[in-house]
């Protein structure tokens, strides 16, 4: 096992889908790497600013279709900075949310390889500012999870949704839109009440989103009606009533302007 390397590998959260979300740090990492690995929520755009000779490797993940797997992608990662490479690993969001950046650093860390950790904002908090939902608010919310919705049916850690219906204010759930139903029906057999709101954001944070609000008891029926499709966001919690709030303040003014 080599315990050092001449190359650099940057492990990048490139925002939750508007490029000019990222941060200035991960475009400069962008601009100066010979090789970047991006994921499928990356925007294009970003792209567009790396060097012209640089690699571009497209290693994305859909539901039930990966271009590349996990172990691949770590081994691509050990091998270009073992070149002696400057790598970029392009994130959609943050890397550590959710987006599997703690397994690429541990393999990393295991070769000796240099890393660093870029952050970039999650889509829980970018998709729910875009849709005018804050995630706490000093009259509905003291706290917030964000959680996983692909482990509805088991796993080796399973979803504590007891626990999640009643010790948090505000769920966000990422990669839950396929999940849904198992979802609704998890938190109302424990006790959350049906009436609870819920917002979900589809492609949040860019020139695609759309929002739809309901309640647990019909936001499925919204979802199949509307076809909302991923990526997308699930907030339950009742800061999902600024929306309409706020929504209702920026009619108003418009009124008074015209």
């Amino acid at each position: 096992m080599r315990k050092s390397a001449t190359g650099m590998v940057y492990i990048v959260g490139a925002g939750p889908g508007d490029p000019e979300l990222i941060t200035v740090k991960a475009m400069r990492r962008i601009q100066l790497a010979d090789v970047i690995l991006y994921d499928r929520l990356v925007s294009e755009e970003l792209l567009g600013y790396a060097r012209s000779d640089a690699e571009l490797v497209y290693c994305g993940k859909a539901p039930g279709a990966h271009a590349m797997p996990q172990h691949l992608i770590n081994k691509a990662l050990v091998d270009y900075a073992l070149e002696g490479k400057l790598v970029v690993r392009l994130k959609g969001g943050d890397p550590f949310v959710f987006g599997r950046g703690g397994e690429e650093a541990l393999e990393l860390a295991a070769w000796g390889i240099p890393y660093e950790i870029v952050p970039g904002i999650t889509s829980a908090i970018g998709a729910a500012a875009a849709a005018g939902i804050p995630l706490t608010h000093r009259n509905y919310a003291a706290s917030f999870a964000c959680v996983t919705g692909n482990r509805c049916h088991g796993d080796n850690s399973p979803i504590r949704w007891d626990l999640l219906a009643h010790s948090v204010d505000t769920l966000a759930i990422y990669m839950g839109v396929s999940q849904l139903p198992a979802i609704r029906e998890e938190l109302l057999q424990h006790g959350k009440a049906a009436a609870t709101p819920v917002a979900l954001i589809e492609r949040g944070t860019t020139s695609r989103q759309r929002t739809i609000v309901g309640t647990l008891a019909d936001i499925h029926t919204l979802a199949v009606t509307m076809k909302l499709s991923n990526p997308a966001l699930i907030i339950i919690g009742e800061v999902v009533r600024v929306r309409d709030q706020l929504l209702h303040a920026e009619q108003q003014a418009i009124a008074l302007i015209g």
